[in-house]
């Protein structure tokens, strides 16, 4: 059964096809059609977590596709009301996927440990690789090909930046995380990247003028995510001079882009005159969770489609 807990789940030729089927589809949606890809399948959204763009993107693709969804909040009893097994088991007897949002990762590697259904992480603690997908997509359509270009994570070396990392390395893209001392990525992490991907440009620094200096794209996040509210000032201190401001982008090429995972601190890890400037794909990036998630499902889920449509 595949699962989708990251991008290590997947080869390289499997996230181009990915890539390629939520292109073929946003192509079509862009002129109106919306093919009943996924007709009458339904998949459940198992949320620990808040969540807007991850979970109205897969509501609405569903939708689109023909198919419908379920959201699953904590009045289900996860892990609280019967054995996980028990519960997953169940679960399976009724979807056809199901896309999990939890605190911990170990929550998503449980659930699919049963293969009742197929697995699709929607954020975890260690990795999200749905949003690297639609990352991915925004900076193929802006500069035409991933191919070669030059990834800055200005900030954390987070969920969202050992995604990126890893996508970056599996399609010959470089990543640098610009980050303060100690808040670099898992070493763990790198080293199962490192043994997939053995020619992979991926590096840290702790200048982030210096690494901005051949970015195609400039990408952040909020420096304290959900659960690291007590480190806040610290946090706040720590990354004071990471900020996405016109200065750094100043130190960037021209035709660099600046992306940002969503939600954002105005002010904190990057400037109102960044996020709404004339170099920002970060609403683009955001409408592009739909589309790359829909290219995600088909091929977890049609596969006829695919070979007759892509």
């Amino acid at each position: 059964m595949q699962h989708f807990l990251s991008l290590f789940d997947i080869s390289s030729d499997d996230l181009k096809l990915i890539l390629k089927i939520a292109t073929v589809v946003k192509s079509k949606w862009q002129v109106g059609e919306r093919p009943s890809i996924l007709g009458n399948m339904v998949v459940a959204l198992l949320f620990e977590k808040p969540s807007l763009r991850t979970r109205v993107s897969f509501e609405s693709g569903m939708v689109q596709m023909g198919g419908s969804s379920l959201f699953l909040g904590q009045d289900v009893g996860w892990g609280k009301r019967e054995a996980p097994s028990d519960f997953t088991n169940v679960l399976g007897q009724f979807i056809d996927a199901v896309v999990c949002r939890a605190k911990l990762h170990e929550r998503v590697e449980e659930l699919a440990s049963f293969d009742a259904m197929p697995v699709i992480n929607g954020l975890t603690d260690l990795c999200h690789p749905c949003q690297a997908l639609a990352d991915i997509l925004t900076i193929q359509e802006i500069f035409g090909s991933y191919t070669g270009k030059h990834l800055v994570f200005v900030g954390d070396g987070n969920n969202v930046a050992q995604s990126l990392a890893l996508g970056c390395a599996m399609l010959d893209m470089k990543f640098t995380l610009a980050c303060p001392k100690g808040y670099e990525m898992d070493s763990n992490w790198l080293s199962r990247l490192a043994k997939v991907c053995p020619n992979a440009s991926v590096e840290t620094m702790h200048d982030a003028d210096a690494a901005v200096a051949t970015a195609d794209v400039i990408y952040t996040d909020v420096w304290t995510s959900m659960g690291q509210e007590a480190e806040m000032l610290e946090r706040r201190r720590a990354f004071a001079d990471y900020q996405v401001n016109n200065p750094l982008i100043a130190a960037a090429p021209s035709s660099a882009c600046v992306m940002h995972c969503l939600p954002a601190v105005r002010g904190e890890e990057i400037s109102d005159e960044v996020m709404d400037g004339d170099r920002s794909a970060i609403i683009r990036q955001a409408g592009n969770r739909m589309h790359a998630q829909k290219g995600l499902l088909v091929w977890m889920l049609a596969r006829d489609w695919i070979s007759k449509n892509v």
